[in-house]
């Protein structure tokens, strides 16, 4: 629950400020191109701490670089809640991504070097838990606080879940990683003329295995992300929903999600976790394929609702999975491995999210193609890895 509750962080301190873009424009006096630019930061800032810390962990161990993570998140974060310009809120978000970055990327290697198997796969499940309710609560939240509190106040909460995560982190989270683990990838790492792909080579990093399962994790979050995106113009400009219902609808389908992802943990005791896996991808698709035929058959919009939540609902039987698969493959880098899942994830979801609009607010042809392809991809990634290797097929 603690490395859930630190894998949430980072998701609610992006998510929270949302509704607060307006007036910030107005408080900084700044253009909405300079407030979206926070967001545009706080993004890279987490895309390049997945890259920073994963591979720290595996060299100094888990607990020293998450310490100095959630540190560096209650520095920017304060820095954000009392900016004077744009300009410094822009900088202070850049840091807090990549501090925040720490939470999520190593409690995946924390759980890694904890369990494998099953017992992995139900960790992970539990954790998606947390973290697909996180991204719906902190717009519906920051909505709800936004009037009472003041957009400062909001980035005071972030501030305050920060602390929360540096004494979480102090009292809770022992150290992992064996102290020979830590010592052999340091020595690695200082051989000289070592290349990093021949350095990440014998971690399995290059593995099929891992990619395959890499991937496949990284197209259905791009499945779930293209939903996120698009949501406010298919539910409000098509189906004219008012902001209320909207979030009441929205929040329906991160329950489902969450829902989905306990059952995945309770399945995965008794259940094959590819199997559970290759059932999650096949439902998620099923959903997609809907939402494809319902737009393209000019179906009254309503029946929208059912398919994407279809769609959305059984990633819960996905993302935990196909972590669990992936950090099996390579126990020896499991810091490693998750930066880059974690920098491959936030990479797709950056490059859905400005196609899911580029038909306009009033269709959702974009929105389904996209979620069309991010499907199809994590089916092909997923058979790609339960494939036998010809060295495999050789000794068969």
């Amino acid at each position: 629950m603690v490395l859930g509750l630190l894998s949430a962080v980072a998701p609610l301190a992006m998510d929270l400020y949302l509704p607060a873009f307006p007036a910030m424009t107005e408080d900084l006096s700044a253009s909405s191109t300079a407030i979206q630019a926070t967001l545009t930061a706080f993004l890279v800032g987490l895309t390049a701490g997945h890259l920073v810390f994963g591979p720290l962990s595996d060299r100094f161990g888990r607990r020293w670089p998450l310490i100095a993570g959630a540190v560096l998140c209650v520095v920017a974060g304060a820095v954000a809640a009392l900016a004077p310009t744009a300009g410094v809120l822009v900088a202070a978000r850049l840091v807090q991504g990549l501090g925040g970055a720490a939470g999520m990327v190593i409690g995946r290697a924390i759980v890694s070097d904890l369990a494998r198997g099953k017992a992995a796969a139900r960790a992970f499940s539990l954790m998606m838990i947390v973290l697909g309710v996180a991204p719906v609560v902190g717009p519906v939240l920051g909505g709800l606080l936004l009037g009472p509190l003041g957009w400062r106040g909001l980035l005071g909460i972030v501030l305050a879940l920060s602390v929360a995560m540096l004494a979480a982190v102090l009292l809770a989270v022992p150290e992992s990683r064996p102290a020979a683990a830590r010592s052999k990838a340091r020595e690695r790492s200082a051989e000289p003329g070592r290349s990093a792909t021949r350095h990440s080579a014998p971690s399995g990093l290059g593995s099929r295995a891992f990619l395959a399962y890499a991937l496949t994790f990284g197209f259905a979050f791009a499945v779930m992300m293209s939903y996120i995106s698009a949501s406010p113009f298919v539910y409000q400009a098509m189906m004219g929903l008012d902001a209320a219902t909207y979030g009441a609808a929205f929040g329906a389908n991160a329950l489902a999600l969450s829902a989905v992802s306990a059952l995945s943990a309770r399945l995965a005791a008794t259940r094959s976790v590819r199997g559970l896996l290759g059932a999650g991808l096949v439902l998620s698709m099923a959903g997609c394929v809907g939402t494809g035929l319902l737009v393209a058959t000019g179906a009254p919009v309503g029946w929208l609702a059912l398919s994407m939540l279809v769609s959305v609902a059984s990633i819960g039987l996905v993302m935990g999975n196909a972590t669990a698969l992936a950090m099996a493959a390579v126990p020896r880098a499991g810091g490693s491995a998750s930066a880059l899942m974690g920098a491959l994830q936030f990479g797709l979801a950056a490059a859905v999210t400005p196609l899911v609009g580029l038909g306009g607010e009033h269709t959702a042809a974009p929105m389904a193609v996209v979620m069309l392809a991010a499907g199809a991809l994590a089916i092909g990634a997923f058979l790609l890895a339960a494939r036998p290797s010809e060295g495999a097929r050789g000794r068969g």
